[in-house]
């Protein structure tokens, strides 16, 4: 109820639902939404996929060349297959080994029937002592051969088990750095831009593609620092975006970030929609406010009939009076205030 009386606006206290919200611009983002980068330098060979296009979690969706590695990967085959031929194959050099230590037997096992036989002969005083220790020393000198033998065999039976392993490992290790040479997409989604085209140069400091969420999308809010102590998890957000004129979302704020932007004084706060729109796109703008508190029945005068934010004019002249809850447009009488008492604009 607005009068006019000598020139000033005067009104009666109204009793309304004060809501008292924070303001917040927001921008639509898919949910999940990650930059996708090379860990290995070269050139794009390929995009797999196109913008716009469903991709699954561990999908190739880029092609990086590179020759070097290639060529190491061929050289570890190579290496890989050489000394397995060299363990296991017909040419293995166990196998020439192992003959070595047959022949070595035979003879060991001949010099000690000779031995023996000697032995025998010189117990019972026959032979000569020259004999004896020639059939003694043909022993001893077979028998220190075929240990030798035994020993080599046994120690190059291991330094090629070594190499097997240490080229088996080197193959694997080129195949992983071969297979760091195709990006793979991380979740199950859309490709929402690609950032390269084949033959350009590629490092691991750019962002090759952004990948998220094809069905999920959150609001991102962007918060003044003055008003982010008031903001807490599951707190109703009303939402109107400019390709949506007319219409209010609701959602409910899902994740605080506590850093804060130094670049614009902001931090910044998601939220999900309650009933998501039918069509959305990434980088969807809008505004947001954040319903911090709501009563019911409360008495409320316009925010522009205050004076120094705790007074009002009435017939009676300037009085204090208590606040409580506000918007952008209205405060919380608690007290100093009826619902029959005129209050005045003050003049501009």
């Amino acid at each position: 109820m607005i009068i006019s009386c000598s020139k000033k606006e005067k009104i009666l206290p109204t009793e309304q639902t004060l809501v008292e919200s924070v303001y917040a611009s927001a921008t639509i983002q898919p949910d999940s939404l990650y930059q996708a980068y090379a860990i290995v330098g070269g050139i794009l060979d390929a995009n797999l996929v196109e913008e716009g296009e469903l991709v699954s979690a561990e999908q190739s969706i880029i092609q990086i060349i590179n020759n070097t590695s290639k060529l190491n990967t061929q050289n570890a085959k190579f290496s890989l297959e050489l000394a397995k031929e060299n363990y296991n194959g017909s040419a293995a050099l166990l196998s020439s080994i192992q003959d070595e230590i047959e022949a070595a037997f035979l003879k060991y096992k001949n010099d000690s029937i000779n031995y023996v036989r000697q032995k025998k002969l010189w117990d019972q005083n026959i032979g000569s002592k020259i004999e004896f220790d020639s059939k003694k020393l043909q022993y001893q000198l077979s028998s220190n051969e075929l240990k030798r033998l035994k020993n080599r065999y046994l120690s190059t039976q291991n330094e090629l088990q070594t190499a097997v392993k240490q080229a088996k490992n080197t193959y694997e290790s080129s195949l992983i750095t071969t297979d760091d040479y195709t990006v793979k997409s991380k979740i199950k989604g859309k490709v929402y831009a690609l950032y390269k085209e084949p033959g350009e140069i590629v490092n691991t400091m750019e962002s090759l593609a952004s990948i998220g969420s094809a069905t999920n999308f959150v609001i991102e809010l962007l918060v003044d620092e003055v008003d982010i102590v008031k903001i807490k998890k599951d707190q109703e957000v009303l939402v109107h975006l400019d390709a949506y004129d007319g219409i209010v979302f609701k959602a409910n704020i899902s994740k605080i970030y506590p850093k804060k932007d130094e670049s614009n004084q902001t931090f910044t706060v998601e939220a999900v929609f309650d009933d998501m729109p039918d069509v959305l796109f990434p980088g969807l703008s809008g505004e947001a406010n954040i319903v911090i508190s709501q009563k019911k029945d409360v008495l409320t005068i316009p925010k522009v009939y205050l004076i120094e934010n705790n007074k009002v004019e009435t017939d009676e002249g300037i009085i204090n009076i208590t606040t409580g809850l506000q918007n952008m447009e209205y405060v919380e009488v608690t007290s100093g205030l009826t619902s029959e008492t005129f209050i005045y604009k003050p003049a501009q």
